[in-house]
């Protein structure tokens, strides 16, 4: 039997602390190495937790020859710089979305992990929940026939801190980018972004430049349609639901109970609901390091690769873009070898070199 991946685990917020325990104790081909946070406390305790060794020191993970892989999971702002430091180290790498704030800084992190050749896989966790998948197999074995419409829900129960949206790169790449990977995933590329957004639910959220709820009607290259509605401060819980008409068939993903069974009361029936993603995705967050740990046990490549990640960013960015100026922007998707490249009127100029 083959030894387990050793994978480091950088940055230990909500999201670090998510994937820490996915690699203690949920990846069969996967196993946690070291924890890593710039607060000493934080990195301490999860060591604890844990029970691997902890540093605050990057340097002491990225010179440790055991370790095979990192995942980055820090603030967004430092995404690019640790992702191409550990690349460059030689370790795999998983990071978190998105890849940074702007595009060149994106641009660039994806051409020199690429340089490097080690596995980069982002973290778009839906491409790996067991309903999605099955849906998207289902449709790209023609199952549904020519998809007609694409309708999605992404929904929050309350804002996070305006001070984590402040350095969030704005909602669209913050919230909306899964949206629009799922969409181009599940439906194909996208030739036309129009969007609608408020900042009705928190005026502090208003107050520095963002939105907290939001329309985005995409036209796909086939001709499909598609539809996205987000909200911070939905209220009653958290929702992600999916839902793709076809000419044959119909795929409908909605939100799961966070309790499986319902309470009946004369006139009435309650269920739970789930709170926030953590309860939502559970087999999603452990499948995909699962699934970046089988690509570099085995060597194959990632589902969702750098490209892609600056394929749903370019998509936000344009989805941005029409919010403030009040118009449709066409978008190209440019196919190239390794991937796809978006390109519209307005976008900035940097783009990655020619495969």
């Amino acid at each position: 039997m083959r030894s387990k991946v050793r994978v480091a685990l950088i940055g230990l917020g909500r999201m670090g602390h998510i994937h820490a325990g996915n690699l203690a104790a949920r990846c069969r081909t996967a196993e946690l190495a070291v924890v890593a946070d710039a607060d000493p406390g934080l990195a301490a305790a999860a060591g604890a937790e844990f029970d691997v060794p902890w540093t605050a020191d990057v340097e002491e993970v990225l010179g440790d020859a055991s370790v095979e892989a990192v995942a980055v999971a820090t603030p967004t702002a430092t995404h690019g710089d640790l992702a191409v430091r550990a690349a460059r180290a030689g370790k795999h790498v998983f990071c978190e979305k998105p890849i940074a704030l702007d595009r060149p800084a994106t641009v660039r992190t994806v051409e020199a992990v690429a340089a490097t050749g080690v596995k980069f896989q982002v973290g778009f966790h839906r491409r790996y929940d067991p309903d999605w998948v099955a849906a998207t197999r289902r449709i790209h074995a023609g199952e549904m026939g020519e998809p007609y419409l694409f309708r999605t829900s992404l929904r929050d129960m309350r804002p996070p801190p305006v001070a984590y949206l402040a350095g969030s790169g704005g909602f669209f790449v913050d919230m909306t980018i899964h949206d629009l990977d799922t969409a181009r995933w599940m439906v194909g590329e996208v030739v036309e972004v129009s969007s609608y957004g408020s900042a009705i639910a928190d005026p502090e959220i208003g107050a520095i430049g963002d939105i907290d709820t939001a329309l985005v009607v995409l036209r796909f290259e086939s001709g499909a349609l598609g539809v996205i509605d987000n909200s911070r401060a939905a209220g009653y819980g958290y929702e992600c639901s999916t839902e793709v008409v076809g000419a044959l068939a119909t795929a409908r993903i909605d939100r799961p109970q966070y309790r499986h069974y319902q309470w009946l009361t004369p006139g009435g029936a309650t269920y739970g609901i789930n709170r926030d993603f953590e309860e939502r995705y559970p087999l999603a967050y452990a499948e995909e390091m699962e699934a970046f740990a089988r690509c570099v046990r085995d060597d194959t490549a990632p589902a969702v690769t750098g490209l892609d990640a600056l394929a749903a960013f370019d998509l936000a960015t344009a989805a941005d873009l029409s919010w403030r100026s009040g118009r449709t922007v066409p978008v190209t998707p440019e196919r190239r070898d390794d991937g796809v490249v978006y390109a519209f009127e307005g976008q900035v100029t940097d783009r990655p070199s020619t495969a």
